[in-house]
């Protein structure tokens, strides 16, 4: 980190033991039943994020990225495994107690914003911090200005969502996720609403929130953006793979979905 990194930032590199991870994942697994449909979401998932790091997790749809970014969010639970959040296990934490590490220790950048349409920018992005006790006004309204300059939105923090592009909503959605100083961001797709250019932008934005000393962990659907990640996770039907598999395995669903589309094409044209 250099040495003129804001002493704000977010999960900086010296803010805990780097030795203690501060997400640790130990054979987690994750099964959603519909009637009499047992789903395997997760199997057997393996994952430590250092503080400082920047991750990104890739994969086709339907692959558990996103079921996986909630379990780290601790919006979901596993249904088996360890998880160890700054070296706490969370497992067994109450509703109310998943609800404080939430709002104090984790920044949500989701897809689509998620911004309220009525409320001002500086509004939004102060949101998470009215959920904390002990704040002030003053202290609240310093931190929003704080986070809006950050981003580069602090000349918008008066209008409206409706007012601005994507691109700026989606800065805006960043502010709102550095706000409380969290120990990580977490961004599933945050590029996915976005035109090339905006998606480019906010991308450069996560790499100098990543260079000031944040630690991000990215779900994407898109290798480009997933290179820029200083570390690659690859997910293929529910377990993290190496890169080399990650491609094989591809290739082998590519050769079976047309070698079922000719086989189709065939019976048609039999008919």
């Amino acid at each position: 980190m250099t040495s003129n990194a804001p002493n704000h930032a977010s999960a900086t590199r010296n803010d805990m033991d780097p030795k203690t991870p501060i997400i640790a994942l130990e054979d987690v697994r994750k099964i959603f039943l519909t009637e009499d449909v047992e789903t395997h979401a997760l199997s057997g998932i393996h994952l430590d994020i250092a503080a400082g790091e920047f991750v990104s997790i890739t994969g086709p749809s339907g692959c558990g990225k996103s079921t996986l970014l909630s379990l780290l969010g601790l919006l979901d639970e596993p249904n088996g495994g360890r998880y160890r959040f700054k070296g706490r296990a969370v497992e067994g934490l109450r509703a109310n107690e998943r609800a404080q590490v939430r709002n104090q220790e984790i920044g949500f950048i989701f897809q689509a914003f998620n911004l309220i349409g009525d409320m001002s920018v500086a509004d939004n992005v102060g949101l998470p911090l009215t959920y904390r006790d002990g704040i002030s006004k003053a202290d609240r309204e310093a931190r929003v200005a704080r986070a809006l300059e950050r981003v580069g939105m602090a000349h918008r923090m008066r209008h409206y969502p409706a007012q601005l592009s994507g691109g700026q909503q989606q800065r805006v959605a960043v502010a709102r996720a550095l706000v409380g100083e969290p120990a990580i961001l977490l961004a599933d797709e945050p590029t996915g609403n976005l035109d090339s250019h905006n998606a480019e932008s906010v991308m450069e934005l996560l790499g100098e929130l990543h260079a000031q000393g944040s630690t991000l962990c990215m779900v994407t659907h898109d290798p480009r953006f997933a290179e820029l990640a200083e570390r690659r996770i690859y997910m293929f039907d529910g377990r993290i793979v190496d890169e080399e598999t990650m491609h094989r395995l591809r290739h082998e669903e590519e050769r079976r979905m047309r070698a079922l589309l000719g086989g189709r094409r065939v019976a048609e044209e039999a008919r």
